[in-house]
């Protein structure tokens, strides 16, 4: 199994060598022909406005769109929770999703920059100790539909959810070091599309 990191903006090579951790092949992906190669995508945080613009301005806004409503595992953390987010609370008149995930996501919902923080977390489906979450001007998630998980919450806001080949955090697990997260987006969705055999 290929997994691309969506290359625009944030914390790619992050993502990349957590990836690779869990012993998958991942790269750097911004071309269409880049995308069109691998079989599951990771969009990294950054700013959801700026990624969505640059995705349009490379020409694979519309590809990333459809892919993923054809099923393609993906995994939003920060702002690309965002970006897979259905709903968006609190953007620009110009925000624009690739949508699929069926929830409203409010942005910067934790606050500015020098709001960051981290908490521990209980992750449903991970087992262990809890994950040390790291939030940096974090969405959280303002409501969900039907058929949509809620993995982790904070403060009684979701900040982890699940709907089937879709994963989405508020925080950034790539920036911990422990790659629990990354692991269950490879078991738990990647390898389930791929017996399913999308």
């Amino acid at each position: 199994m290929k997994i691309g990191v969506l290359a625009l903006q944030g914390d790619v090579a992050e993502h990349i060598a957590s990836l690779g951790d869990c012993g998958v092949s991942a790269s750097g992906v911004r071309s269409r022909q880049e995308i069109e190669s691998v079989d599951a995508l990771v969009i990294p945080g950054g700013e959801s406005t700026t990624i969505a613009k640059l995705a349009k301005a490379f020409g694979v806004f519309d590809l990333i769109k459809s892919r993923i409503a054809s099923g393609m595992p993906t995994y939003g953390s920060c702002a690309g929770m965002i970006l897979i987010a259905d709903q968006i609370l609190d953007g620009g008149a110009d925000q624009e999703s690739f949508g699929g995930l069926g929830a409203q996501v409010r942005r910067n919902a934790f606050g500015r920059q020098v709001d960051s923080f981290e908490t521990d977390l209980t992750f449903a489906g991970i087992g262990g100790a809890p994950f040390r979450a790291v939030f940096i001007r974090a969405p959280w998630v303002e409501s969900v539909g039907a058929g949509v998980e809620v993995l982790a919450s904070f403060n009684g806001h979701p900040v982890a959810i699940r709907q089937g080949h879709l994963l989405a955090t508020s925080f950034h697990p790539e920036l911990t070091g422990d790659n629990r997260i990354h692991r269950f987006f490879v078991d738990q969705l990647c390898k389930e599309s791929s017996k399913a055999g999308i």
